[in-house]
């Protein structure tokens, strides 16, 4: 399927009125339009790019700069890359993540492509915007590590060729926490999957487009797999928090959304996640406790793990063997395209 192709530009007075309005020296919000490319099956409708924060060439870059740049912590060990690799589906292939001095964290690293259709960031909801989620690890001990972002923008501002990048985007050479998150989130939101074969075999009528498994599956995710309740929609995220019951068979319970909304309702909640890619972003659950879909098509087969916050859409589902079977095949179908052009700099400002 062809590509759309959404177009985010700036006319040259527009630039003015908006550097004028976000207090940037006159004509320092002049940039070049970047043309985000819409892969089929996904809603270019649903686009979010906030109007205090557009698209340009050079945000872009610059956000691409800093997301794969390790001395963006505390011992120049971990960049937000180490955590978000396109092999993984930009997940780290690990159960939970690992940060500074080879410390681990207690979840897994969540997919961080076509976050441009979403708001809330993290498992839990924490995050606001992408421009939250895009700084705050690292002022996390165990994640990157600075002491506070004060000491972080320190350090960048030490780097001259990191200051002259700065002001080609924000009109000064000023390295501020804000500026680097929206620069981060801006190479975010260029990072998107779409046109899979299941999008071409539903959406494209193409026939052949997955095999006839993987078309009983989608008829088993749609229907008796219940999964659309919550993996709806084109993105396959309701965007939703719910208690499937993760770690109350092991008393390793993590309180999850209810720590952000102290809303007795959500304890152990977390965020939906996409199920774009998912056959690369192993292993799965916040916790990373199983390694293959199988393990989580049983997992959801048997409605979980009951306790007293558990999601009522989480019930048993009497799958036979083969019906599961199917239903992964359908998963597997979910791999598409538009992150493929995401790669590391071959150098860093100095």
């Amino acid at each position: 399927m062809e590509r759309r192709k959404l177009t985010v530009s700036i006319s040259a007075w527009a630039c003015l009125v908006f550097g004028s309005l976000m207090g940037f020296p006159f004509g320092a919000a002049q940039a070049a339009e970047y043309t985000l490319k819409i892969p089929f099956g996904l809603e270019e409708t649903a686009v979010a790019i906030p109007a205090d924060n557009p698209l340009t060439k050079e945000k872009v870059e610059l956000g691409r700069l800093l997301f794969f740049d390790k001395r963006l912590s505390q011992d120049n060990t971990i960049a937000c890359a180490n955590c978000h690799m396109a092999k993984f589906a930009f997940t780290d292939g690990k159960p939970v993540s690992t940060g500074i001095r080879g410390q681990k964290g207690g979840r897994s690293a969540p997919a961080s492509f076509n976050r441009v259709f979403s708001s809330a960031q993290f498992w839990d909801g924490r995050a606001a915007t992408l421009e939250a989620q895009s700084v705050g690890p690292f002022t996390n001990p165990i994640e990157h590590g600075f002491a506070n972002y004060d000491v972080m923008n320190a350090k960048m501002m030490k780097i001259p060729g990191y200051r002259k990048l700065f002001k080609q985007v924000f009109g000064d050479d000023t390295i501020t926490t804000e500026r680097v998150g929206m620069a981060i989130a801006s190479f975010q939101r260029t990072v998107l999957s779409g046109n899979s074969p299941a999008d071409r075999f539903d959406q494209g009528g193409e026939a052949g487009a997955i095999p006839e498994a993987a078309q009983r599956g989608l008829i088993l995710f749609r229907d008796k797999g219940r999964c659309t309740k919550c993996h709806s929609g084109f993105n396959f995220t309701d965007e939703k928090f719910h208690n499937l019951g993760i770690g109350w068979d092991d008393n390793k319970v993590d309180l999850g959304r209810y720590m952000v909304t102290s809303n007795a309702e959500e304890i152990g909640a977390f965020k939906t996640p996409t199920l774009r890619e998912i056959a690369r972003s192993a292993p799965y659950m916040h916790d990373g406790r199983f390694k293959t879909l199988k393990e989580v098509v049983d997992f959801y087969n048997k409605g979980g793990v009951k306790n007293p916050h558990q999601d009522n859409l989480v019930i048993p589902l009497e799958l036979t063997d083969q019906e599961k079977h199917d239903l992964v095949e359908f998963l597997q179908t979910l791999n598409g395209e538009g992150w493929q052009h995401v790669a590391a700099p071959k150098s860093f400002p100095k």
